[in-house]
């Protein structure tokens, strides 16, 4: 992917923008795809914890480990990063997070890499695999691979065992395909209609009176009944653990609502949480969210072009979108539609950048 003999480096401010770790997970897959060296200053310098923690050090030891790079600032807390990548190697890889860190996040880290391998690679992760500020594993699974497996990514994913914060211990296999023609525009105006919705409460150390009053609050706000109140057998030693999750199933999309039971937080708080969370995606026109709006920007940069409308546009979407077009010949450009915001990618012509 990209000019290997194009080695000009990247330099970064991980305070712009929105200032998380987002920006250190997408610089290091674009290093790696594009084979450019990265440095990045102020790493996540606007989060109470500055610099990087222990699941952002995974991320970067595990594009290490599949790129064979030289690494410079690799310990806790450091906020500044010099990343030389080699080759990226297929392969089996494992990599835990000895807390309760996303596995998702590191997953993101590696899995676009390994999509332009020459060969497939299989990744064990352990770890987090349902945590606030991450992308829960259903999420990934129902609504963000169902596009990339559209736009020509071959990707499997399953998940062996739940890890809820804060005790972690989850594990997570991904399963990747290299395509030797790159990814497919993805062109997702419209959801479509509404083919199936229901609700799921995760409870592990948890009484399911829990999840059952969960799911009354949304079953009598969203005039859900029977089996779109749904409660899944899950093995106990997982927990302690609560995930409130709601599923939209429309003809062209799938999107994904999540929110987290914690102790001091009624259950009724915690649907109303969600049903905040839902509530401007079902009352606007667009196709996605604002999360699965931010995880396409970087597989619809890859595919060169394509476009989608998402109900809002974030700082972490925008951080986003300014830290690809640093690696990749293309643009981004957002614009209001009635009901519903337009995103769309478009190759950029050599030097225009």
């Amino acid at each position: 992917m990209g000019d290997k003999n194009n080695i000009k480096a990247v330099s970064l401010d991980g305070s712009q923008g929105e200032g998380g770790g987002q920006i250190l997970r997408t610089s290091l897959a674009l290093s790696m795809l594009t084979g450019r060296p990265l440095r990045i200053e102020n790493i996540r310098a606007r989060r109470a914890k500055p610099g990087l923690m222990r699941q952002h050090l995974v991320c970067v030891q595990a594009a290490a480990a599949i790129s064979g790079a030289e690494v410079e600032g690799a310990e806790l807390g450091s906020q500044q990063l010099a990343f030389t990548p080699g080759p990226v190697k297929a392969g089996d890889y494992r990599f835990a997070i000895s807390s309760a860190g996303s596995c998702t996040l590191v997953l993101q880290t590696v899995l676009p890499p390994l999509l332009f391998a020459d060969a497939p690679s299989r990744i064990e992760l352990s770890g987090g695999t349902h945590n606030p500020m991450a992308p829960p594993f259903h999420f990934l699974e129902r609504a963000w691979l169902p596009l990339l497996r559209r736009m020509g990514g071959e990707v499997e994913l399953s998940l062996r065992r739940h890890g809820f914060y804060p005790a972690g211990g989850g594990e997570v296999t991904a399963h990747v395909v290299p395509q030797s023609g790159g990814l497919r525009p993805l062109h997702l105006s419209e959801r479509g209609e509404l083919r199936e919705a229901y609700a799921e409460s995760l409870v592990a150390g948890v009484p399911r009176s829990v999840a059952q009053r969960e799911l009354e609050v949304l079953g009598r706000v969203l005039s859900w009944s029977g089996e779109q109140l749904r409660t899944p057998a899950m093995r106990q030693n997982e927990g302690p653990g609560n995930v409130l999750m709601a599923t939209l199933g429309f003809e062209h999309v799938t999107e994904v609502f999540t929110e987290f039971g914690e102790r001091g937080r009624s259950a009724e708080e915690v649907a109303q949480r969600l049903l905040a969370e839902m509530r401007p995606y079902r009352d606007s026109t667009a196709a996605v969210g604002p999360h699965l709006c931010d995880q396409l920007a970087l597989l619809v940069a890859l595919a060169g072009e394509g476009h989608y409308t998402s109900s809002e546009i974030t700082e972490h979407s925008r951080t986003n979108f300014r830290v690809i077009q640093q690696f990749l010949p293309v643009s981004f450009r957002t614009e209001a539609l009635e009901g519903a915001w337009k995103v769309s990618v478009a190759a950029t012509m050599p030097g225009s950048g």
